[in-house]
């Protein structure tokens, strides 16, 4: 009577054991891409959040792939690099680079006008040059344009500052006239200064200052 009633108990026990395996391998998830610190990766997605592909910031592993015109992306792989339209620069530890141009004032143009950048109501996108509360030193912002957002043609672009806040820029052509503004933060109140250099202008609005191509302004 022993036997009759132990074999059952052993059989159950061992039919559990490999129950148990199997239930720990389909547990397991795939680990997911991370980007190399070395290339500065910023954002949550590229062209919009939640994709995989990133934007690359300046540091010493691109320094020679950089282009004022252009944005630097990388994605885990190439067919999703060479998805975003650009050139394939380069692949650095398993990331592949692609050159993506910010727009050209023609390029797409039809009856609605500029093409936009995927995902997004910008006509090219960028990283720009910013500083904040009078810092002597510069970071990079993401920023897009509008062209001919103005029923008179002006354009408008967009930065994103580090506080989640945006700054809006106005520009006539590649002048730029001003600056979005309110009482409830004091910026009603700030003085608005542009300073030409080649071909970009330095804006200086109040203790905010960004460094516009016009390349990004009007295309090229």
């Amino acid at each position: 009577m022993r036997i009759a009633i132990l074999l059952p108990v052993v059989a159950a026990a061992a039919l559990a054991a490999c129950g148990s395996s199997g239930d720990t391998g389909a547990e397991t998830e795939a680990t997911p891409f991370e980007f190399p610190p070395s290339l500065s990766p910023f954002g949550d997605g590229y062209p919009v959040a939640g994709d995989p592909c990133r934007q690359i910031g300046e540091s010493e592993a691109v320094l020679d792939l950089l282009d004022d015109s252009a944005m630097l992306v990388g994605c885990p792989t190439v067919e999703q690099a060479e998805a975003l339209g650009g050139s394939l620069v380069a692949t650095i530890d398993g990331v592949s680079l692609v050159s993506v141009p910010m727009g050209d004032a023609n390029a797409g143009m039809g009856e609605t006008g500029d093409a936009l950048v995927a995902g997004t109501d910008y006509n090219a996108t960028t990283i720009l040059s910013c500083a904040f509360d009078g810092a002597a030193s510069f970071s990079d912002c993401n920023a897009g344009v509008k062209r001919n957002w103005g029923d008179d043609g002006t354009s408008l672009v967009e930065v994103s500052k580090p506080d989640g806040t945006t700054r809006a820029i106005f520009f006539n052509g590649t002048e730029a006239t001003g600056a979005d503004s309110a009482q409830a933060d004091g910026s009603a109140a700030w003085d608005f200064k542009v300073e030409r250099k080649g071909d970009e202008s330095t804006v200086t609005f109040g203790p905010e200052k960004y460094i516009i191509p016009d390349a990004l302004v009007v295309g090229g």
